[in-house]
């Protein structure tokens, strides 16, 4: 018997229990685990990458708009990724799309639907919302591609950019030398085809797509 493993991330536990029983209750064939953020998705996945779908909230805790899905496509390519969210805004269900979620699930769903949402993507296909359209492009249509091709790391860092911080602080938080901050700073620059790093910061507050409160301000700094 095949066993499949969800691992719902949401940092509401009352929610992630109701979940849970909805997808593993009298089904011995789905294992499904929970994590209340992204730390503990990573020690759940460091300890077994072997996962078929990973349940992912848009905001939580240590997470803004769409970086949480940004840095977990980026780190786990293989691993299919669903949003469930309260934000039911076509533009915001667009953009998760064009990040590579495999599938955008409504809070206010019932079982029903949770159920043959979650039997959708684990059959290889993405599941759209009803009544929701995606595809086409805009104006963001493009940065969202140049994001999606940032590395784990580089997330890392440009979302501490947009946090405000200096080279010498990144470097700190992350355990790494000055001159490789600087290097992926100049990385991501090339990616986003921008110039500096405010230019970037502004890309990184696209990432939340008006959707979500702006938590930062910075000024022009060289690299």
């Amino acid at each position: 018997m095949t066993r499949r493993r969800i691992i719902i991330v949401d940092d509401h536990p009352l929610f992630r229990a109701a979940l849970r029983q909805t997808l593993a209750g009298g089904d011995a064939t789905v294992s499904v685990e929970e994590a209340g953020d992204l730390s503990g998705l990573s020690a759940a996945l460091d300890g077994d990458r072997d996962c078929d779908l990973v349940l992912l909230d848009l905001n939580m805790p240590g997470v803004r708009g769409f970086s949480g899905l940004l840095l977990l496509r980026a780190q786990y390519p293989d691993i299919p990724v669903m949003i469930i969210s309260a934000v039911e805004d076509n533009t915001v269900i667009r953009r998760a799309f064009e990040l590579g979620a495999a599938g955008y699930l409504h809070k206010s769903v019932g079982p029903t639907e949770i159920r043959r949402a979650i039997e959708t993507v684990l059959s290889g296909e993405i599941f759209v919302p009803e009544g929701t359209t995606i595809g086409g492009d805009d104006a963001h249509t493009a940065l969202m591609r140049r994001l999606s091709t940032l590395t784990p790391q580089q997330v890392r860092v440009l979302m501490m950019l947009s946090d405000g911080l200096m080279n010498k602080q990144i470097a700190y938080e992350l355990s790494i030398s000055e001159a490789t901050v600087k290097a992926h700073v100049s990385a991501i620059l090339q990616k986003l085809d921008v110039d500096s790093r405010t230019q970037a910061v502004i890309a990184a507050a696209r990432i939340e797509d008006g959707q979500f409160e702006a938590l930062f301000s910075v000024g022009t700094e060289k690299v």
